[in-house]
């Protein structure tokens, strides 16, 4: 799948830790916006890990009850930590079980992703 592309059945779920600071959770939901825009016809909701809601299991239940019969789980984490490779599996494998007629995927985290070193220059340049 391409950065411009988002096949027509998945519903995508942006998963981040999740804070007590309500500013800290508005990076997700101004990034669900903005992934709205790009794909308006598409399904795109939000789920915390911890501390505070929607967890990842009522973002799921959103997603199905919407509609989807294909569920992006993308981690909007740095890196594969005990999160992604542990707690999202297990997420995954469970909402396969609850909801056998919808395909969850779970995406690999933003990580070193070949953009990454162009986002780090910039964060570099704009130090004060």
């Amino acid at each position: 799948m391409s950065h411009t592309s988002l096949a027509p059945d998945a519903a995508v779920l942006l998963i981040a830790h999740g804070s007590r600071l309500a500013t800290a959770n508005a990076d997700l939901l101004q990034l669900a916006e903005q992934l709205r825009s790009r794909f308006p016809n598409r399904i795109i909701e939000t789920a915390y890990l911890e501390l505070t809601q929607p967890t990842i299991p009522q973002g799921a239940e959103r997603c199905v009850a919407l509609g989807a019969t294909r569920v992006l789980l993308l981690p909007y984490f740095l890196s594969a930590g005990t999160h992604v490779t542990e707690d999202l599996h297990r997420f995954r494998a469970q909402f396969a079980e609850q909801w056998p007629n919808v395909r969850f995927d779970l995406c690999p985290p933003l990580g070193l992703h070949p953009l990454m070193l162009d986002i780090v220059c910039d964060r570099l340049s704009e130090a004060k």
